[in-house]
């Protein structure tokens, strides 16, 4: 089974918004669980708007580990962790529990700064980790926006992987979820749809490298020593 930590300390970084997006990716061909550990409920509600119960969802407060043992018992591939944007235990919990930690952050000197916190607890714990931007300006003449590129240099500092793509600022994603959808669902064939497919393929790629099931070359994650 593999476990996804969505986890920052910046609020509004995307987090929800990712987890969301991405389950709807998965769902449609592999067993998937959303655990909402955000009091905010942002993930919960998304899942209401749903209607239906596919991905499943379980709330949790203060630990995350029975209901990851739980799902690893039923044979759920794919487990998806929202968390508050808090230190905090269930973070702690998430982050020890995870095959690997996605740390959304908007190309902006508060968001990217914010990171750091969240970077250290994945290390203390040893985790596997990536720096995702997300809510980022569109790319021109198939160049990335010049805060895009500061935000990578700001992070290349910190000595922290970084996908080599992006998340853009796009209405689909917030249409989306207002239809209690994932991109995908709503609008396959749009450039949001391709970015959201884009981030699930590196996460897969970068989860069969810390199986060891593939080299770890074009993988976008880290080890942390």
């Amino acid at each position: 089974m593999n476990v996804i930590v969505f986890a920052s300390r910046k609020g509004g970084s995307g987090k929800s918004t990712l987890a969301a997006h991405l389950a709807a990716q998965i769902k449609s061909s592999k067993s998937c669980l959303l655990i909402d550990a955000d009091p905010q409920g942002s993930l919960t509600l998304w899942h209401k708007l749903r209607g239906t119960n596919e991905p499943p969802i379980k709330t949790a407060v203060n630990s995350v580990s029975a209901i990851v043992s739980a799902a690893r018992r039923d044979g759920v591939e794919w487990v998806l962790i929202d968390t508050p944007p808090t230190v905090s235990a269930v973070v702690e919990d998430a982050i020890k529990n995870a095959t690997m930690v996605i740390i959304p952050a908007r190309p902006g000197v508060f968001d990217v700064n914010a990171v750091q916190e969240t970077i250290q607890t994945c290390r203390s714990a040893r985790k596997p980790y990536a720096v995702v931007l997300n809510g980022a300006p569109a790319r021109r003449d198939d160049a990335e926006s010049p805060i895009v590129t500061i935000a990578r240099e700001a992070l290349a500092k910190f000595k922290a992987p970084v996908w080599g793509g992006q998340i853009t600022n796009r209405a689909d994603l917030l249409m989306a979820l207002g239809q209690g959808e994932g991109v995908r669902e709503y609008y396959a064939e749009g450039r949001a749809a391709a970015e959201i497919a884009r981030l699930w393929a590196a996460i897969e790629r970068s989860v069969r490298a810390i199986r060891g099931t593939v080299s770890a070359n074009g993988a976008m994650h880290k080890q942390a020593a």
